[in-house]
């Protein structure tokens, strides 16, 4: 392993602000070059799509540069890579798509763990068709999700099963090889939307059984752009196309253009980035991003292991949760002291965390908000030891 977390943090100039980032979750800072990508697609000619002149040409090769960099990122064929603003908005446009045949009796399936964006989409669809919802429920000890209820969960008329890869909430990464060769037994489709797994594991579509992964950059510190990754391409022909060309073939099937390509090339500069979080990293970008995410899991557990044993030695802080499989999100609630006024206080000692009133999601069934909500903080790439002991120190002043 060679993750160099000093090296890391030179590549953020954002963290010359004196802050501890503890806000991960929410999206990670954005890294030196991913920037600069970004700024130099702004000052070149950019054009449409199909002329024969430089400008066009140069737009053409930025999208099929992003294609081919999402799909060495999931281990996937660029020709089923989808490109959009957001993976929220693109999950929405699937959904619509995909629900296009469904009818009164169908079901989707669909979790408590995951973020509103694999959720949503698939509620209205149900309302819309008529079709059934059923909810996966989490361990409330432990915020597993149990992989053994999807046996009793999904039948032969369950068409989709929208699952997360990781929790941004609380970090458990639930277990999608066993999920989706239920999935396969009944013809189900699975739609994982694998944003706050990415920065951190390395992922591999088929592995994961997916049929459809969602991604969002802005959590590895891309910019505000999404994708959908579709294991067969071949799929998107038989989806309704939403596109204002009437002549859209594969991926453009479901993008409303024109894009935005100066995000695109940053889009393709963070992949790069991930690419080479490990100095000891080679090959192909793919074997170079197994590699590096592969140092980033390892580094990242010692790092959360350390965090999550300070806070549960303090006495007035209960952690939620205890997945056995997880990413660095974190949730945690103090003793007395409501959410709001825990993250008020850390941020007068410089750190940032968010406060979650317990209201919705996940915190919602675990009765957060009847405690006075949870503290949440995420560790990313550039987090480092003194940071996480920032944290704590700050935590105990409250007890």
């Amino acid at each position: 392993m060679a993750f160099d977390v000093a090296r890391v943090r030179g590549l953020f100039p954002a963290l010359g602000d004196g802050w501890v980032h503890l806000d991960a979750p929410a999206g990670m800072q954005v890294p030196e070059q991913v920037a600069t990508a970004v700024s130099t697609a702004l000052r070149a000619p950019v054009s449409g799509p199909g002329g024969i002149f430089p400008a066009s040409q140069r737009a053409e090769a930025i999208v099929d540069a992003a294609r081919r960099a999402v799909a060495d990122l999931v281990g996937g064929d660029p020709a089923g890579v989808v490109l959009g603003p957001s993976s929220a908005v693109l999950l929405q446009r699937l959904a619509d798509a995909m629900t296009d045949d469904w009818f009164m009796g169908d079901e989707v399936l669909v979790s408590r763990l995951d973020h509103p964006a694999n959720i949503a989409p698939w509620l209205r669809a149900t309302q819309r068709t008529g079709s059934a919802v059923k909810w996966a429920e989490i361990d409330i000890e432990t915020c597993e999700l149990p992989s053994w209820q999807y046996d009793e969960l999904v039948t032969d008329r369950t068409k989709l099963i929208a699952i997360t890869a990781a929790s941004g909430v609380v970090g458990t990464r639930p277990d999608l090889g066993k999920i989706s060769s239920v999935a396969r037994a009944h013809g189900s489709l699975m739609v994982v939307d694998a944003s706050s797994a990415a920065p951190f594991v390395p992922l591999d579509i088929v592995g994961m059984g997916a049929d459809v992964v969602a991604l969002s950059a802005g959590q590895w510190g891309g910019p505000p752009v999404g994708a959908l990754v579709f294991r067969d391409p071949a799929v998107l022909e038989r989806l309704p196309s939403c596109s204002v060309d009437p002549t859209a073939r594969g991926p453009e099937r479901l993008e409303l253009g024109p894009h935005a390509y100066p995000m695109l090339a940053g889009l393709v500069a963070s992949v790069e980035y991930l690419a080479e979080l490990d100095d000891a990293a080679s090959g192909t970008r793919r074997e170079r991003l197994v590699t590096s995410l592969g140092s980033v899991k390892a580094y990242q557990a010692g790092l959360l292991a350390n965090l999550i044993n300070e806070l549960r030695s303090l006495r007035h802080v209960m952690v939620i949760g205890d997945a056995m499989r997880r990413v660095p999100a974190l949730a945690f609630t103090i003793a007395g002291v409501k959410a709001e006024d825990s993250v008020e206080h850390l941020a007068q000692r410089g750190v940032c965390a968010f406060a979650d009133p317990g209201q919705y999601g996940v915190f919602s069934v675990l009765g957060v908000g009847e405690v006075g909500g949870a503290i949440r903080v995420g560790l990313a790439h550039y987090t480092n030891a003194v940071e996480v002991d920032d944290l704590v120190r700050a935590v105990a002043e409250l007890g």
